[in-house]
């Protein structure tokens, strides 16, 4: 019985030696990996940076350098472009942290993910649909900000993109004869997109819609 209680005694003071021994390479403290990543980051090495940020914030979730390792891992994509990915990263920070100091920053930089993939207008507008709401977002919430004036500028772009998009479809529709969905696309521009540089062509090609529309539905009538 001795032996047996000596042998568990043995085991429970190894056991304990080895858990409070050195910390290997894998098991560094926050201040350190943070350190590491930053160097990274600073390298361009943003793949690598992210990694490191992502293994402080998981390791270390109660510590303040988890929230900037959340932070960076953000910029990291969007540093590469990976404007999918830091989109992500900029709303799950915004959530997380909504009274964070740099808010208004971070709600911009989610704009600009959408905003940096305006594609052109005759192509889908999905892009500049996402970037014109957040950024109205951070104009109502934050008109103070020292990103409000650079976000009505871009904001204005996509509502360019906007209007441009519905002359491109007018223009296909009234090529094609389909004068009342070309005139719907024309007067879309007239009645939400005006002073963005369509007016006189809107204006023009409505008109030049309903007088063709008229002269079907006369021939119909006849």
């Amino acid at each position: 019985m001795k032996r047996l209680i000596s042998l568990v005694l043995i085991a429970f003071v190894s056991l304990a030696f080895v858990s409070c021994g050195p910390k290997t390479k894998e098991e560094k403290l926050a201040p350190e990996l943070a350190e590491d990543a930053r160097v990274q980051f600073e390298k361009e090495r943003y793949e690598e940076a992210i990694k490191i940020y992502t293994k402080l914030r998981d390791w270390y979730p109660f510590d303040k350098l988890a929230v900037e390792a959340e932070f960076n891992i953000a910029e990291a994509h969007f540093k590469m472009e990976a404007y999918d990915e830091a989109a992500i990263a900029y709303e799950e920070f915004e959530k997380l942290h909504p009274r964070h100091e740099s808010i208004d920053y971070i709600i911009n930089q989610q704009a600009l993910c959408y905003f940096n993939r305006l594609d052109t207008v005759d192509r889908d507008q999905a892009q500049a649909i996402k970037a014109i709401s957040i950024f109205t977002r951070l104009i109502r919430q934050y008109p103070e900000s020292a990103y409000v004036d650079e976000a009505k500028k871009k904001r204005e772009v996509c509502l360019k993109s906007l209007a441009g998009h519905e002359m491109y479809v007018g223009r296909y529709y009234l090529k094609n004869k389909k004068y009342k969905s070309a005139l719907h696309r024309f007067q879309t521009v007239i009645d939400a997109y005006a002073g963005l540089g369509y007016d006189e062509e809107a204006q023009k090609l409505a008109t030049q819609s309903r007088e063709k529309l008229a002269e079907e539905e006369a021939k119909e009538a006849e």
